[in-house]
């Protein structure tokens, strides 16, 4: 009994870093898309929507933010995702889980 829950601990452990990894990932691929020169943030979230939809499910793509930020003299594009802990499987419990991607702003010449 007590190897069988040691298992599904590990299990959740290991599904829990998965949501994780592949959150952080879809972030900055909308971070980088975002910070192209002809592009606005807009599109930066829309990218990060349409990869969590594709690698995960679309239920963890409902809180996405984005916003420029100045971080010693150069402006960066922050995508934040904000989602439920997938606890018990991929049921989800109201405690958050939030990432952040970033990228470097193209300026348009």
């Amino acid at each position: 009994m007590v190897l069988v829950g040691l298992f599904l601990a590990i299990l959740q452990l290991g599904l829990v870093l998965h949501v994780r990894n592949t959150l952080v990932a879809c972030a900055a691929e909308g971070a980088r898309h975002a910070a192209n020169a002809d592009r606005d943030l807009a599109d930066g979230e829309a990218r990060t929507a349409a990869l969590i939809a594709e690698s995960l499910s679309s239920r963890f793509g409902d809180g996405i933010a984005s916003r420029h930020v100045w971080t010693g003299g150069v402006q960066l594009v922050e995508v934040e995702v904000t989602t439920t802990l997938p606890l018990f499987g991929l049921l989800g419990v109201d405690r958050g889980l939030r990432v952040t991607g970033h990228a470097v702003e193209e300026s348009a010449l």
